[in-house]
């Protein structure tokens, strides 16, 4: 008996829960799930419903609206200070990325010769320096910091061409 009537009501759960599920904007699978639930706990706890499809029906616009509700209801976490959180926002998984990209700057920068790690610091900055401050924080000629600096950045980037292409899997 009770597998006939699964069996029976099967196109009816899936034909309702997709009309429902479209218009509330849920899953229409997730509205299946719920009612084939409620409606095997029904069967274990009392008998089936009288009318099963009419049953079928006011369960799926029940759970519906349970789930407009709780659309309703929620919010998406905070990324701090109080924002809601924005899907256009680097993930955790980007964050992490990009923080580990910087850490690998940071140590490269220490490791370079000369002057070069106090201006690459002073140009990588937060505090966005323009050259006159650079200049007078490190002691030298506003003129010399274009050349420097272009010579610091080759410097760096052979340090770090030659560390990714150590880092890279062979064949």
């Amino acid at each position: 008996m009770t597998h006939d009537l699964l069996t029976s009501l099967r196109p009816l759960l899936a034909a309702e829960a997709s009309a429902e599920g479209r218009a509330c904007g849920a899953e229409p699978g997730d509205l299946e799930q719920a009612v084939w639930l409620r409606l095997l706990e029904r069967l274990e706890s009392d008998a089936p419903p009288a009318d099963p499809p009419d049953w079928l029906r006011r369960a799926v616009r029940s759970e519906a609206r349970r789930s407009r509700r709780t659309a309703r209801r929620e919010s998406p976490y905070a990324t701090g200070a109080g924002e809601p959180a924005d899907d256009r926002r680097p993930g955790p998984e980007q964050r992490a990325l990009t923080a580990a990209r910087r850490r690998a700057l940071h140590v490269a920068v220490r490791r370079l010769p000369g002057r070069c790690p106090r201006l690459m610091a002073a140009l990588l900055s937060p505090e966005d320096l323009t050259y006159r401050e650079i200049a007078g924080k490190l002691g030298i000629s506003q003129g010399s910091l274009g050349p420097e600096r272009s010579r610091c950045l080759a410097c760096l980037r052979r340090l770090l061409t030659a560390e990714v292409a150590g880092h890279e899997g062979r064949g």
